[in-house]
């Protein structure tokens, strides 16, 4: 819950943003009701700051022209917080974020007192963050488009060349922007194709705004449909192994695109596709529970090959064979292979 005080505040900081709001429109963003807004308004005035209010059905507030905030004050949480989003700013693929983080920092560290300017700097210098780099890098002018209208509820058209080279132009209700993997894509409704759909922001150009107006639809998670759609993608080999373990540890073993996972009375149903089933056997090899490999068999002797890879990076022992690794007599197969 905020403090009363910290609501004061918040409301300058609309006031200076935004310039003019409604009354119902700050309430709205306090999230309080208009009389306690009002209580809001008169405390800051007899604090003398100036504020003028323009009467009417939902009256207007706005600073007197002129005034302005003192400067930005943060604690050490925030300075942290601050400086550590600036650090991973410089990872997601935009092209202007290394002259952009370099600026912000600065303008950071001038409002600071000089032993909190001293941490952040210090964090900065020497902390790195091994996140995936985005690429390919974009304008991320089509980022702050895209997640204005999907935050307004406004539908946008863009032209869109996807990964086969068909380039089409496209009407689309953006639902939710989701950095995966070094990419970014939106998920919306195409009107195009009368159905859900993922972009890659690289591949988008030419966005813009039309007047038309979308509600999200209830309990829609943009996250969740892009992990199915990435799961889903038509690949050479369909895959399934049930999971000896629960829901929550299987999800937490595999990375959240490999599949869709199935809760099952005792265990947990793994589908995929692939075209890699090396690459997939080294997945199961890593995991710490059994599991049995349902289709294909051809996985298994994938997993039976990563083994004797395994094996031979080991000091030779008398009597060791492929069978007594772990990988694979965790593992099998429901055909028998």
């Amino acid at each position: 819950m905020y403090h009363p005080t910290t609501r004061l505040l918040t409301v300058l900081e609309l006031l200076q943003a935004h310039g003019r709001l409604s009354g119902p429109e700050l309430a709205r963003r306090l999230d309080v009701d208009v009389r306690t807004l009002r209580r809001y308004i008169v405390r800051l005035e007899e604090l003398g700051i100036p504020i003028m209010a323009e009467r009417g059905r939902h009256g207007v507030y706005a600073l007197v022209a002129g005034y302005k905030l003192p400067p930005m004050m943060f604690n050490d949480d925030e300075a942290l917080a601050l400086s550590l989003g600036l650090l991973a700013a410089g990872t997601l693929g935009l092209a202007s974020a290394t002259l952009a983080v370099e600026s912000a920092q600065a303008k950071i560290e001038r409002v600071l007192p000089t032993t909190l300017k001293t941490r952040v700097h210090a964090l900065a210098e020497t902390v790195r963050l091994q996140l995936r780099a985005g690429s390919p890098r974009h304008d991320g002018q089509t980022l702050l488009t895209l997640s204005s209208a999907a935050h307004a509820g406004q539908r946008v058209a863009f032209h869109y060349q996807a990964g086969s080279g068909q380039q089409t132009d496209r009407e689309v209700d953006p639902y939710g922007l989701i950095y995966r993997d070094g990419l970014w894509y939106l998920v919306g409704h195409c009107h195009l194709r009368q159905a859900l759909r993922n972009f890659r922001l690289d591949r988008i150009s030419q966005v813009t705004p039309r007047s038309q107006a979308f509600r999200l639809p209830a309990d829609f998670d943009p996250v969740g449909f892009l992990d199915q759609q990435l799961a889903s993608l038509p690949r050479s080999e369909r895959i399934e192994v049930r999971l000896h373990t629960d829901l929550d540890t299987a999800r937490q073993a595999f990375r959240p695109d490999i599949g869709l996972f199935l809760a099952e009375a005792d265990s947990v149903l793994l589908q995929a596709r692939t075209d890699h089933l090396d690459w997939f056997a080294r997945q199961l090899a890593s995991v710490p529970f059994d599991f049995d490999i349902l289709h294909p068999s051809s996985l298994l002797q994938a997993l039976h090959s990563h083994a004797q890879k395994l094996l031979r990076q080991q000091p030779h022992q008398q009597g060791q064979t492929a069978t007594g690794s772990p990988a694979v007599s965790a593992a099998r197969t429901a055909d028998g292979a």
